[in-house]
């Protein structure tokens, strides 16, 4: 296994020299077990909650398998998915549109992963965090940059959250039909604009959002 200079640098912050053993493989060996992997979907969306996920480490093929969920194909993706679920401790945290709007994407996205971790039977000693923000946990919170691609156990929770926040979408499209959210998911493609502007926003919306926000106020300006 090659690490790239990233994940030189979370092994340096942690006063471990560099070696061809996985991060998690080193971590456990040092005695920092449970090792907790992190990850949210569902922050440039403009519909739906966010999404994250927690899932511990454990040595075997699912965690290995595990790749960033936005490289993979769908059906790759769910296949994961269940490798991941049947095989290792996991819990989800959701924040919803509201939520959203109330407290800001970034800090919505936080406590999502602070009620996944929560979620867990086991209470990690390490938290492994995808991105350069660490949420609010008890134990050791490591945010590393890119961590979905480069550490498997935060590429299994990125999968979680992915298909679990893609789920609840595709329930959301059977309730809100015409806007297109199973294909989309949410995101401001060209077809989700197309139908935003035709039907105007849904409860789902996040009204804070620029592209739902500006049709918000040309309602309100209308009446």
């Amino acid at each position: 296994m090659v690490h790239s200079q990233s994940t030189s640098l979370v092994l340096s912050d942690l006063g471990f020299s560099v070696t061809d053993e996985p991060l998690e493989i080193i971590l456990t060996k040092a005695g920092l077990s449970p090792i907790c992997g992190v990850d949210e979907a569902g922050r440039g969306p403009l519909a739906g909650p966010v999404v994250a996920a927690a899932v511990i480490f454990r040595d075997c093929e699912a965690v290995w398998s595990a790749r960033d969920s936005k490289t993979l194909t769908k059906r790759r993706r769910e296949t994961c998915y269940r490798a991941i679920t049947e095989s290792l401790q996991y819990a989800v945290g959701v924040c919803s549109h509201e939520e959203i709007d109330e407290l800001n994407i970034l800090q919505a996205s936080l406590a999502a992963m602070t009620r996944a971790i929560a979620g867990l039977d086991n209470v990690p000693k390490m938290i492994l965090v995808d991105g350069i923000h660490a949420p609010k946990a008890c134990g050791l919170v490591k945010p590393i940059r890119k961590g979905d691609a480069l550490v498997a156990t935060i590429g299994a929770a990125s999968i979680v959250a992915k298909v679990h926040r893609d789920r609840i979408m595709e329930e959301f499209d059977r309730v809100y039909p015409g806007y297109g959210f199973a294909r989309h998911m949410g995101y401001p493609t060209e077809q989700h604009r197309t139908a935003l502007k035709r039907l105007g926003p849904c409860p789902i919306h996040r009204r804070t959002f620029k592209g739902v926000r500006e049709l918000l106020q040309t309602a309100a300006d209308a009446q």
